[in-house]
């Protein structure tokens, strides 16, 4: 399946000022299978799992002299690395911190050499060893966006068309009711990969959600390898409790049970740091950066995928194929979290990908605004409408009160396209023109997939 990260792959390989890189990601969004498909455009690659074969860690216990790492682990794999030619791909990486560190020494000694780390609990690690800033390339990978969706069913068509739209034309009724139904389906399987694989090749929604459900487990036994014996139980907890919370200020006292926040706060920082859950920081968005106002103490959070989420919480999935309209309406807090999953996924794989939202607490009123992003100087607010109808009340209160960096917002909705001057209407389905039209990077990495 293609992926938007083979586009960042392969101009990193061309970068004459190319560094290791540093793949990271949480557990089965696509990391292996991703590398290992550009490998193919190597003359040679060696791939060396340190779960599977731990006893190539070895290799890096005498020192970090890259010349001697790669003539041995050229015997141990009877295969020759060979700068220039040959793609070392360390996988799983986290398993041997004197591996990860010896990335910047390659950099340093042979940049020729193409060497890709990947690894689902990366950042453990990175927290306590430390990789020196600008020694080692890094990009962040997430579960199947939308248009990789698409591109898995072979609807290469339908992208051309999305990233090609001028958002001031309505797309042809016909066209547009498709689009729903394929956003429909694709809220309903997840970006999973091995769930969209399962979903393509059986239409069968109850063996995706089995395959949600093994990936639970899988993530929940991770819990162990990163948390403190006191720890498992609060993150176990928290696994299960995120997903109930999507589109909601995430409060700690209203968890079900008798919790501190105290205990579960570093819990929570625990599923961050293993990608499994995003906060999405309430920020004031008077000017950008917009982190630089952004209160930690006040977020909501995002789960790593929507299908897993509703997998997690017990939903049917099939409403979603067989009344997807009436669905939208009824489902705003997971068409909310997919937009806030889209968004993610179209980052730049190169930058570290942060979200926020804005809230406004009065007496007399409260105003919430469910998104906000940087475009070019300007602070971009959007909305979120799961049906076709909603009102921007808030979004308006917002626009009057910073006229001087929000000249218009973005509402995201099953209406078609229009167009007002403090209002641009996308559909659900176009996250990722949205996301094109504000950086040519993420446009050629999406129109990569055709």
């Amino acid at each position: 399946m293609k992926r938007v990260l083979d586009y960042y792959l392969n101009e990193w390989r061309s970068d004459p000022s190319r560094k290791s890189l540093l793949i990271r990601g949480a557990r089965q969004v696509g990391k292996t299978f991703t590398t290992r498909h550009f490998a193919e455009s190597f003359a040679n690659s060696v791939e060396i799992n340190f779960e599977k074969n731990p006893e190539y860690g070895s290799v890096f216990d005498r020192d970090l002299d890259p010349q001697r790492i790669i003539r041995d682990l050229g015997l141990l794999c009877n295969q020759p690395i060979e700068p220039g030619r040959t793609l070392l791909f360390l996988d799983e990486i986290q398993q041997v911190p004197h591996a990860l560190t010896a990335l910047r020494y390659f950099s340093e000694e042979m940049p020729k050499l193409h060497v890709i780390a990947a690894g689902s609990l990366i950042d453990f690690v990175i927290e306590e060893i430390g990789i020196p800033v600008g020694r080692v390339d890094s990009f962040t990978m997430y579960p199947m966006s939308f248009v990789e969706f698409l591109s898995a069913k072979g609807k290469a068509l339908s992208i051309e068309a999305l990233t090609d739209h001028d958002c001031d034309q309505r797309l042809p009724e016909a066209v547009h009711q498709i689009l729903l139904r394929d956003v429909a389906e694709y809220l309903a399987v997840g970006g999973m990969p091995e769930a969209v694989q399962e979903w393509i090749r059986y239409g069968d929604l109850k063996r995706c959600s089995k395959v949600h459900l093994r990936l639970a487990g899988t993530y929940r036994q991770d819990f162990m390898k990163y948390s403190k014996k006191h720890q498992v139980k609060y993150v176990d907890l928290l696994f299960d409790e995120v997903p109930r919370f999507l589109g909601k200020k995430f409060v700690f006292s209203r968890l079900r049970g008798n919790w501190r926040r105290r205990e579960l706060q570093p819990a929570l920082n625990l599923l961050v740091k293993a990608g499994v859950a995003h906060p999405v920081c309430q920020t004031a968005a008077t000017g950008l950066p917009l982190g630089a106002e952004a209160d930690p103490e006040r977020f909501k959070t995002l789960f790593l995928d929507v299908g897993l989420a509703e997998s997690i919480l017990g939903f049917d999935g099939s409403p979603w194929i067989l009344d997807p309209i009436a669905t939208f309406v009824n489902a705003g807090a997971l068409v909310e979290s997919y937009v806030g999953q889209e968004l993610l996924a179209y980052f730049p794989a190169h930058l570290s990908a942060k979200l926020h939202y804005w809230h406004r607490e009065l007496r007399s009123s409260n105003a919430e605004v469910d998104y906000v992003i940087p475009a070019g100087d300007m602070v971009l607010p959007l909305e979120v409408k799961s049906g076709a109808t909603g009102h921007l009340k808030s979004m308006r209160i917002f626009l009057e009160s910073k006229k001087e960096i929000s000249p218009y917002g973005v509402r995201f909705s099953s209406h078609n396209f229009s167009v007002l001057p403090d209002l641009h209407s996308y559909p659900l389905y176009a996250v990722c023109l949205l996301a094109a039209s504000l950086n040519k990077e993420v446009r050629n990495g999406i129109r990569s997939l055709l």
